[in-house]
């Protein structure tokens, strides 16, 4: 008798595959539920009054079969002390966080059988809040934009986290409900059509999930079982119990949830929220699990599945393989790349940004993704980071905005109200022409000047009072001493709403047809296609100027990059050899005059005949040029 699993073998125990209502085809329905803290549990149907005790089974597990459950059905769970409750691990949610659970069957008529995934490499993320992309703001209604998002070189949507939340309105880090899809943007059936859609169109479908804690009003799963720690705590309260008593069903409701997504939903990719804020001291850490669990299941699929961490450590233990002690993450975001790039380009130097602003931080962004890799960070008044030897530029997802950059600065506004557009032009090279896995904000392809401030509609007027004390407080270290707008109003939210027709307007014509030819540059352009480093070189060709030169080769083929951050024309001296012009973005056909010192740009032509450049160039202020060196 074997006194143990051989090493990698699959645990001797194991919870149950599915928890929650699952209807069967024959319109029988099996509930279940992981209440630990219950010794006996109930189900009430409301459509017709039936209440029926739930066999307390193994490990605090609750479960029934019932006959005749018609799908929609509402239904709570009853606790012995007569609480009523809805469920935990409930799939739809129709009446709101305070309402009763719907059944919903799990069918759905698919029509991506051939799709298979996107390979990492391949990704260009284009992160959307669903509420706010369109004035309907539902899953249905992002569907009809899906062309142009392609047409313009996307190949990847990011949406922010849709767990069932207080109210309509929310970023989504308030979710109380991990297994059901936001009722107001159309629930699982809405999202299932989005992916649907999205695969149909050659685009991957990527899921924010927020596995470090869940929202405050609605959340009833600490009366079930042992959910939460107060070992620890996380900025937005009480820390999941991934590592303490009772802590293998906690990580087995949770890995449910990243497969129901996967294998009901046929999402593609998992960005987990902040992995830095989830505390964990086990041998063999939950993030590591999930990871193990997830390529196991694409695997069985023969898709690919991907997840990507959103982390603060600048460590890149996130995204090692396993014997090297790593969490086994595809990839990750990193802030560097944005702070270091803002920081340049607005001057900014309140909170964090006082880590960064000059080029040299700019300039080992782009050499290895973390700016901090070791040294000391005046911001945290000590040592941070570590350099991330053998990761790949794949493994890194950079951007010059997204949700949090934006919405964490007091009045949500975009880097289009900070800057003028040929800085924008700037930041959009920048970004898109790097090594790395490049996202874009909703609407920052063409310029959105609309504000992305945090917004909630909760009910609790303590609650509400707190949220409005906790941005107030936040915004302390920027040193903004003016009011934020109220996360509650419902107009903070409505100024968040996306104007998709300005992309046809100028400037932001012009804005949008530069995005299209950069990312149509990254697709053709052997060097541009490869997410390496290869043989990179990055200088500053003028001692003092905020002026970068960044040259790949591979083997005869070579590419420039010279990014100008001064307000004034540089003349710089070229690398030997015949260098041809692909993009100026410091030289554009003038359509109409926007206003003072702006212009609107037709569709920026990439120079079909430009004459072979030698010995020096001239990069006007505040742009980027891209050169190709000619053959002999």
């Amino acid at each position: 008798m074997s006194l143990g699993a051989e090493a990698g073998a699959l645990p001797l125990w194991s919870p149950p595959d599915a928890l929650g209502a699952q209807r069967h085809a024959d319109g029988r329905c099996t509930f279940r539920v992981w209440a630990p803290h219950c010794r006996a549990v109930r189900v009430r149907l409301h459509e017709d009054g039936r209440s029926l005790w739930l066999t307390a089974g193994e490990r605090g597990y609750h479960e029934a079969t019932v006959a005749d459950v018609a799908d929609g059905a509402r239904y709570t769970l009853l606790l012995e002390d007569g609480t009523e409750l809805a469920d935990p691990a409930s799939r739809s949610q129709p009446d709101g966080v305070h309402g009763p659970s719907a059944v919903q069957a799990a069918d759905f008529a698919w029509h991506d059988d051939a799709w298979r995934g996107l390979p990492l490499e391949s990704l260009v993320l284009y992160e959307l809040h669903v509420g706010t992309f369109t004035a309907e703001g539902t899953f249905d209604a992002v569907i009809p934009r899906l062309p142009a998002l392609r047409e313009l070189g996307i190949t990847a949507l990011e949406l922010m986290p849709i767990a069932q939340f207080p109210g309509t309105r929310n970023w989504g880090y308030d979710g109380v409900f991990p297994f059901a899809a936001q009722s107001s943007y159309g629930g699982l059936g809405g999202l299932k059509r989005l992916v649907d859609a999205a695969h149909a169109v050659g685009i991957a479908v990527v899921l924010d999930v927020v596995y470090n804690h869940l929202g405050p009003e609605g959340n009833r799963l600490a009366q079930f079982g042992p959910y939460f720690t107060g070992r620890y705590r996380t900025p937005w309260g009480d820390a999941l119990n991934f590592d303490g008593p009772g802590s293998d069903e906690v990580r087995a409701f949770f890995i449910a949830n990243a497969l129901q997504w996967i294998d009901e939903c046929h999402i593609d990719a998992l960005r987990l929220d902040a992995v830095h804020a989830i505390v964990d001291h086990s041998a063999y850490p939950f993030l590591r699990e999930l990871a193990d669990t997830v390529r196991a299941r694409a695997a069985e699929l023969g898709r690919t599945v991907l997840l990507i961490a959103e982390s603060d450590l600048a460590d890149p233990r996130v995204i090692r393989e396993p014997a090297r002690g790593g969490l086994h993450m595809h990839a990750q975001w990193v802030d560097d790349f944005h702070h270091a790039l803002h920081a340049l380009l607005t001057g900014e130097r309140t909170g964090y940004y006082q880590d960064y602003g000059d080029l040299e931080h700019f300039a080992r962004a782009w050499r290895q993704g973390f700016v901090y890799a070791g040294e000391f960070s005046s911001f945290r008044g000590r040592r941070h980071g570590q350099p991330p030897a053998g990761a790949t530029p794949a493994q890194f997802v950079v951007f010059a905005q997204n949700h949090d950059q934006i919405g964490n600065r007091r009045a949500g506004d975009r880097l289009a109200t900070l800057v003028e557009l040929p800085a924008l032009e700037l930041a959009a090279a920048a970004t898109l022409l790097s090594p790395f896995l490049p996202l874009l904000f909703m609407g920052e392809e063409y310029g959105e000047p609309a504000p992305f401030p945090y917004f909630v509609s909760h009910t609790d007027p303590e609650l509400i009072e707190a949220v409005r004390r906790g941005r107030r407080e936040e915004f302390a270290v920027f040193g903004w001493d003016r009011e934020p707008p109220d996360p509650q109003d419902e107009r903070t939210f409505r100024s968040a709403v996306l104007d998709w027709e300005r992309r046809t307007r100028p400037p932001h014509r012009g804005l949008l047809a530069l995005h299209r030819q950069l990312l149509a540059l990254r697709r053709t352009e052997p060097l541009l296609t490869r997410c390496e480093h290869a043989d990179v070189t990055i200088e500053r060709p003028v001692a003092g100027e905020p002026l970068l030169r960044i040259q790949r080769s591979a083997g005869d083929d070579a590419l420039l990059l010279l990014f100008n951050f001064a307000d004034s024309p540089a003349l710089v001296r070229l690398p030997p050899g015949r260098w041809r012009v692909l993009l100026d973005t410091g030289t554009r056909e003038l359509e109409t005059d926007t206003g003072p010192g702006r212009a609107d740009v037709t569709e920026p032509a990439r120079p079909a005949n430009a004459p072979a450049l030698q010995d020096t160039t001239k990069v006007p202020a505040t742009s980027a040029l891209l050169l190709t060196r000619a053959a002999s």
